[in-house]
């Protein structure tokens, strides 16, 4: 089979990481995860810029680290699947999985010769809620002061771009079927 590119997308706190590692395990691809492979060096620069400790929603941090996490993400990929060897990208995508012609790009800049599949990890607000408060994680405090708000906008709003949907909630053996049957 050729090697295949799985992007797994969705909303803080929806099980991205999670999902994106079992997924890596059951297709026997590499897992490549951007907080793993960039968060280090964000996290000199969220230093650099004077940002709180771990919190990336910092507009300075953000702005200035977002096109070089993606390239370190997507040139790690593209190495991977040239080698023949599959893949599963763990990262927001937000810009990618909300414009069609970001999509685009980002599909050819992988050239997966097996395709790529978009997995859209959710699940409910009150979950979401929930494990946002669970982690306490410092990259989460802003969201956390005003939960609602972070809910209502747009975070948690399915691709504008073909995908599969992987509800967390359900038993990890049929979120992988879900996305492994595509």
């Amino acid at each position: 089979m050729d090697a295949r590119a799985y992007v797994v997308a969705g909303a803080p706190a929806t099980g991205k990481s999670t999902f994106g590692a079992a997924l890596a395990h059951a297709a026997t691809a590499a897992p490549l995860d951007q907080d793993v492979l960039t968060g280090p060096l964000t996290a000199v620069v969220a230093g650099l810029v004077g940002a709180a400790p771990g919190d990336l929603d910092d507009p300075r941090v953000r702005g200035a680290t977002r096109t070089a996490t993606y390239d370190a993400l997507l040139d790690t990929a593209t190495g991977c699947l040239a080698a023949g060897v599959s893949v599963v990208l763990v990262a927001p995508f937000t810009a990618e999985r909300s414009d069609p012609g970001a999509w685009a790009v980002l599909k050819d800049r992988l050239n997966a010769p097996g395709g790529v599949v978009l997995a859209w990890t959710t699940c409910p607000p009150a979950e979401v809620s929930r494990r946002l408060a669970a982690r306490g994680a410092p990259r989460d405090v802003r969201k956390l002061s005003d939960v609602d708000g972070f809910l209502r906008s747009g975070a948690l709003d399915p691709p504008r771009v073909p995908h599969v949907v992987v509800d967390t909630t359900a038993p990890p053996a049929r979120q992988i079927a879900a996305v492994l049957t595509r």
